[in-house]
């Protein structure tokens, strides 16, 4: 049994149905969108700027999204046992997650930062498919990524660790962090906040890594295809040459033929 069975977060196995395996691609961005949201709204409930309202309905949002995503995966795949087995964090997040319990929960702190552990878990799942987006030479995406790391754990910081200050400082701290500068005017002083900030560093240099390869892949890529178009353009001259080259032969033969 591997790491990601054991932790919940399998998702659909590459020798599934094409089927199950299409509409787990088609659910992975907006099940994104869902994370990015879980945080934006966790920190706007701790800043007391979200109406209770308002976040009432976006639990209930939040969970019947999840509901969807694992009753539509779970009707699409063959093996249905393993694929629940494989996901168990879902269905841990969907019972325990359920809003209506919440308001009759004396743990009710608890409950909600479960939906932070969700936000990890669609990461770990993503990772296979944003290696390979990344991998890809897509200057775009890799800034997009970026900027939304920096925003997210600037979020975070600013909210586990109150050294940081506010919520712009968390994003100078995640940015300067994430670049490897570390200029040392915000720094976390809790446990939790340089445990998180560790994984920071960590995530940090690998993403300037991709970030310098693909600026570099994006300057070169213009040069190569200057350089491929001009070989088009050879390849065409030279396939006109002989195209005349050849009725030449064929007029030269009819010619010795009277």
């Amino acid at each position: 049994m591997s790491v990601i069975h054991l932790l919940g977060i399998a998702g659909v196995a590459e020798h599934e149905r094409a089927g199950a395996r299409h509409w787990a691609r088609r659910l992975e961005w907006p099940m994104v969108g869902v994370a990015l949201w879980i945080v934006l709204q966790w920190y706007l409930e701790e800043t007391g700027t979200l109406p209770h309202a308002t976040a009432r309905i976006a639990d209930w949002l939040v969970w019947l999204a999840f509901l969807l995503e694992t009753a539509i995966l779970t009707a699409q795949v063959k093996n249905k046992r393993s694929y629940l087995f494989g996901n168990w964090l879902n269905l841990l997040i969907i019972t325990a997650g359920f809003p209506y319990f919440w308001q009759y929960a004396p743990l009710i702190g608890m409950l909600r930062s479960v939906r932070l552990v969700l936000v990890l878990a669609l990461v770990l799942r993503m990772s296979k498919s944003a290696r390979k987006l990344l991998s890809q030479h897509k200057l775009g995406t890799t800034l997009i990524v970026a900027f939304f790391t920096m925003l997210l754990s600037g979020i975070i910081m600013s909210r586990i660790d109150p050294s940081v200050g506010d919520v712009w400082d968390g994003m100078w701290w995640a940015w300067v962090t994430m670049a490897t500068v570390g200029y040392g005017d915000v720094v976390p002083h809790t446990g939790a906040g340089r445990l998180f900030a560790s994984l920071v560093v960590l995530f940090g240099v690998v993403l300037i890594s991709l970030l310098t390869a693909n600026l570099a892949a994006f300057f070169i890529g213009s040069d190569v295809e200057k350089i491929e178009e001009d070989e088009k353009e050879s390849d065409r001259q030279l396939a006109e040459i002989s195209a005349r080259l050849a009725r030449i032969e064929q007029l030269l033969d009819a010619e010795r033929k009277r």
